[in-house]
C-alpha cells in the first residue's frame, strides 16, 4: 500500500518513499530509465537530483518525458551568483526535458539567502515566472537549516537525518512541523553505513512530516523500499538493531558528503576518515588490496593544515580521523586486528 504525506506548505502529496537520484549517475542510461520507470509503475511520484549529479537529470528528463504531469521532480542548484543560478536552472530544465521544476533548492550553499539578497530574488523571479512551483534549500549545517526555517521564505529544509541523527535533528523536524515546512532527509541510510533497509524505513514512519529520499542504483535496492508499508514500525528487533548501530558508530563518525574536499595533498577523505567502518560493516576482502591500501597509505601525507575540519559541517577533527583509521586498517592488513 502506498503510504501519502503532505509536503509542509508545498501541499504536495508525495509517496512517502522519495527517489534519490545520485546514485544513478553511476549507471548506464538504459539501466538508470528501468529502475526509474519501475519506480513510477510502483508508486513512486517525488524524484530528487540536481545539477551537479553529471547525468542525472538527463536520466530522469528520459524516462519521465512522456509522464511528466503524473510525478513531482526536484533539482537543486549550487550557483551563488544570480547568472549563474539562472545558466543552472535553464541546463536543468533542458536536461529533465521539463517547462518546470515541482522544487528547486539552494543546493548546500555557502550562506542562507534571505529575501534582500539577490540570489533569493532570482529564485522568487524563477517561480513568478512559472519556471519552478516551490522554494527549497539543501544544507549540512544546522545554523543554516534554522536560519532557513525561521525566515519564512522556503517551504521545503533538505537535511541528513536517519535514525543515527541525535536530538538536535529532531528538534529540527519538529521545527519544520511546526513552522509547516516539508522536511526531505538525505542520507536516510546513513551515507551508505545503514544496511537495515527495514529499520530505516520504520523509524522514518514515526514521523508524518519527513520523506526520505532514498539513494537507489539498483533494482534490489528499489524493490526492498518498496515491500515496506505503514505496517512497518519499530518493533523490539529493529530497536535493537539501531541500538546496535547507534553504538558501533557512535556520533563521531564521516558522513561522506564529501564538502571537506578537496584536499591539497590529494587524500581521499571521505573514503579515507571512515575504512574502519567499512571493513567492518561490510565484506572486508575487496578493501584489502594493493589499490586501497595506496590510497590509505596517502594519508600519511596529512599536514593538518584544517582547511577539511574548516569545511566539515559535521566539524569533525578529520586529521585524527584520517590516522586513527590508517592505524585500524593497517592492523587488520598485518592480522593484528580481526574484522
Amino acid at each position: 500500500m502506498v503510504i501519502k504525506m503532505r509536503l509542509g506548505k508545498t501541499n504536495l502529496e508525495v509517496n512517502k518513499n522519495g527517489f534519490g537520484a545520485l546514485p544513478i549517475q553511476r549507471r548506464n542510461m538504459d539501466d538508470s530509465v528501468e529502475i526509474l520507470l519501475h519506480a513510477y509503475e510502483n508508486g513512486i511520484d517525488f524524484y530528487d537530483t540536481a545539477h551537479f549529479y553529471t547525468d542525472s537529470e538527463a536520466k530522469l528528463g528520459k524516462a519521465f518525458e512522456d509522464v511528466r504531469e503524473n510525478i513531482y521532480l526536484a533539482s537543486k542548484g549550487a550557483a551563488e551568483e544570480v547568472d549563474e543560478f539562472w545558466k543552472q536552472l535553464e541546463t536543468s530544465l533542458k536536461s529533465m526535458k521539463t517547462d518546470y521544476l515541482d522544487l528547486y533548492q539552494f543546493h548546500n550553499i555557502s550562506f542562507c539567502p534571505k529575501g534582500d539578497d539577490d540570489l533569493y530574488k532570482a529564485m522568487l523571479e524563477a517561480k513568478e515566472e512559472g519556471l519552478i512551483k516551490h522554494i527549497g534549500i539543501t544544507t549540512h549545517k544546522i545554523t543554516f537549516a534554522h536560519e532557513a526555517i525561521e525566515s519564512g521564505l522556503y517551504e521545503t529544509l533538505q537535511y541528513p537525518f536517519s535514525y543515527l541523527s541525535g536530538k538536535q535533528e529532531i528538534n529540527l523536524v519538529n521545527k519544520c512541523k511546526e513552522f509547516d515546512v516539508g522536511f526531505i532527509a538525505m542520507k536516510a541510510m546513513g551515507g551508505g553505513l545503514i544496511t537495515n533497509s527495514k529499520a530505516s524505513y520504520a523509524y522514518m514512519n514515526q514521523f508524518d512530516n519527513v520523506l526520505p529520499i532514498w539513494g537507489i542504483q539498483k533494482l534490489e535496492e528499489l524493490n526492498e523500499f518498496l515491500s515496506y508499508d505503514e505496517n512497518t514500525i519499530l518493533n523490539d528487533e529493529l530497536k535493537k538493531a539501531i541500538t546496535k548501530d547507534k553504538k558501533e558508530l557512535g556520533e563521531d563518525f564521516c558522513r561522506g558528503c564529501g564538502y571537506c574536499m578537496p584536499c591539497p595533498q590529494d587524500i581521499n577523505i571521505s573514503m579515507c576518515a571512515r575504512m574502519s567502518l567499512w571493513i567492518r560493516r561490510f565484506p572486508a576482502e575487496p578493501y584489502l588490496t594493493e589499490e586501497y591500501l595506496e590510497i590509505m597509505e596517502n594519508t600519511n601525507e596529512c599536514i593538518e593544515c584544517y582547511a577539511c575540519v574548516d569545511n566539515c559541517p559535521y566539524e569533525l577533527d578529520i586529521p585524527r580521523l584520517l590516522k586513527e583509521n590508517y592505524e585500524d586498517y593497517q592492523n587488520v592488513l598485518d592480522g593484528k586486528t580481526k574484522v
